[in-house]
């Protein structure tokens, strides 16, 4: 089905209903009048998303893969009158190469599913902060309310 291909190509409703030539809102009627085209949309899309996910995952980890590599062959053939002939062929071999992992789709993985640790700016504690401070001013008040004679200056610095 059509409008399956391009929900697992990654297109919005907006986009499958352009491609048809309708307005989305008649898509979206479509989707409410036909259970089917909803849930082949909705199957497609969830299995591109997975696809995806699948390859971010492996990307974070970096893979060792299989590639066919072209390689030319020269191919000599004598006749029996001894007269010889080249032709060159492209084979191709099995090459395994290791791709590294992307830190790119690494932060972007940590950044989404850990916010907590790995935002580019953690948020701040403004509450402990902002009561420490006020700690600090009662404490300050308290000294000069009641001073201490037998205490150094330094012990007022730690």
């Amino acid at each position: 089905m059509l409008l399956s291909a391009w929900a697992r190509d990654g297109a919005t409703d907006e986009d499958i209903a352009k491609n048809i030539g309708i307005a989305p809102a008649t898509l979206y009627e479509w989707k409410k009048r036909f259970p089917e085209i909803s849930e082949a949309l909705k199957k497609s899309k969830e299995l591109a998303d997975i696809v995806i996910e699948n390859e971010l995952y492996e990307s974070c980890k970096g893979r060792t893969v299989t590639i066919k590599k072209p390689i030319k062959v020269k191919k000599v053939r004598v006749t029996e009158k001894g007269e010889r002939f080249e032709t060159e062929v492209i084979e191709y071999a099995d090459e395994e190469v290791h791709i590294p992992p992307s830190t790119t789709a690494q932060i972007f993985w940590l950044k989404n599913r850990r916010p907590d640790r790995w935002r580019d700016k953690p948020e701040e504690k403004k509450t402990d902060s902002v009561q420490e401070l006020l700690k600090s001013i009662q404490t300050m008040a308290d000294i000069v309310r009641n001073p201490v004679p037998d205490r150094n200056i330094e012990d007022f610095e730690k």
